[in-house]
């Protein structure tokens, strides 16, 4: 039996649900009390948006002309293998395959492409840095994410002389809560602490609960200082950065409190 180093937590996981199973089992056999309210939900890009479709076709079937392929996330992983999968039964050579992250990489891994990824990084940051990524001037990349994303690796690859491409394969919107299930969940009960994986969570967070002077006192645990001083700026006063946004690093940090 797993050591109960979380008992008495009442945890907010604000996952999407479809990512967020292994960090409630987690919490559950550590004792914690997860509470399940996703911040984000995932929308694969679809034919009723004709434009963005048909652009993604047209960068995964132009895949082979690419030095490096760039997958931000597990979700842009997953759909991008799809993708990929629909138009190359067997993978191009000679691109190189790199992942944001470890939970990137490993979804990637489960669906049979062996991604690059920054062993202790789990952002563009990391990435960036890496030797790989230094001497690519000429060199033509295509990021794969969610529309809206980051634009500092693009605009990073693009300073050192690469091209860079864009397939916007999702997007996150906002979930619908009723303000009777916001209240239930968020204010009628004490929370010990919510976990906040983005900055459009925290900011959905706030757009559905709003900034209520209980909300602000609630610890939270995010994965970055980027994403600390986001939550700082919005009035968060309680805030311990984990050493990433992967499913230990998290309770990591719970454990820490």
């Amino acid at each position: 039996m797993a050591e109960q180093t979380l008992a008495g937590l009442r945890v907010l996981v604000t996952r999407p649900a479809h990512q967020a199973e292994g960090l409630i089992d987690a919490l559950q056999k550590q004792g914690g009390e997860p509470i399940p309210f996703p911040l984000l939900e995932i929308e694969p890009i679809d034919e009723s948006d004709r434009g963005a479709y048909n652009l993604i076709k047209a960068r995964i079937l132009d895949l082979d002309l690419y030095a490096g392929v760039i997958f931000i996330s597990p979700n842009a992983a997953r759909i991008g293998e799809q993708w990929i999968d629909q138009y190359w039964p067997q993978l191009p050579v000679g691109i190189d395959w790199l992942a944001i992250g470890a939970g990137t990489a490993a979804t990637l891994e489960s669906l049979g492409i062996h991604a690059y990824h920054v062993k202790n990084g789990f952002d563009s940051e990391a990435l960036l840095a890496d030797p790989l990524l230094e001497n690519i001037a000429e060199k033509r990349f295509l990021i794969l994410r969610g529309e809206g994303g980051r634009e500092l690796l693009a605009e990073t690859l693009r300073s050192r002389g690469a091209d860079v491409d864009y397939a916007d394969l999702y997007r996150r919107v906002c979930p619908r809560y009723s303000q009777a299930e916001i209240k239930s969940t968020i204010y009628a009960q004490r929370l010990s602490v919510i976990l906040i994986t983005s900055g459009m969570a925290l900011d959905n967070l706030l757009e559905l609960a709003g900034a209520e002077s209980d909300l602000l006192e609630t610890a939270l645990i995010v994965p970055s200082r980027r994403i600390a001083d986001l939550a700082r700026a919005r009035g968060f006063t309680r805030i311990r950065i984990a050493d990433g946004p992967d499913d230990s690093s998290m309770i990591r940090a719970l454990a820490a409190y």
